[in-house]
């Protein structure tokens, strides 16, 4: 089994957003999410589809794995402004929890981006989004969806 076959089939979230990252604040907003992931490449890829209804956009994640290192690049866009999301998170699955790092700009500010994975089961799993103004000593969590799945 490859890292990301358990997030393959259709899924249910609670995605709950910091409402201003990076701010001090600890005012967050809650939505729906609805989720259909696809393994390619025999597992050494994988792309998924969300939609935010309440939203009204949809986001879409492509992993792909590069087999000398084992680590995942993901990639991010939206149906907001069609752009690719750059650069990808970096990472890798260790003892069940995989985390993925890129290092971005924040409204002009230098962070490291902290994608994690974790609380996998056959029927539930966990991603949080976090910030780091401090090169990863510290970190903000801005970003939490928790999934449930609903089919194959």
């Amino acid at each position: 089994m490859n890292n990301f076959d358990f997030l393959v089939g259709t899924w249910d979230s609670v995605q709950r957003r910091l409402v201003k990252p990076l701010a001090g604040s600890d005012e967050w907003y809650e939505f729906a999410g609805t989720t259909r992931c696809y393994s390619m490449f025999g597992g050494a890829a994988n792309v998924d589809e969300v939609s935010f209804p309440e939203k009204g956009f949809n986001g879409l994640s492509v992993r792909l794995l590069n087999p000398e290192t084992d680590e995942w690049s993901i990639y991010w866009a939206n149906s907001r402004n069609g752009i690719l999301a750059l650069p990808p998170v970096v990472g890798k699955f260790t003892d069940g929890v995989g985390e993925f790092f890129s290092e971005e700009d924040w409204e002009g500010q230098p962070i490291v981006v902290r994608y994690r994975w974790s609380d996998i089961t056959e029927t539930s799993a966990r991603w949080t989004q976090a910030f780091s103004t401090d090169k990863g000593e510290t970190w903000e969590t801005n970003w939490e969806a928790e999934f449930t799945r609903t089919g194959q």
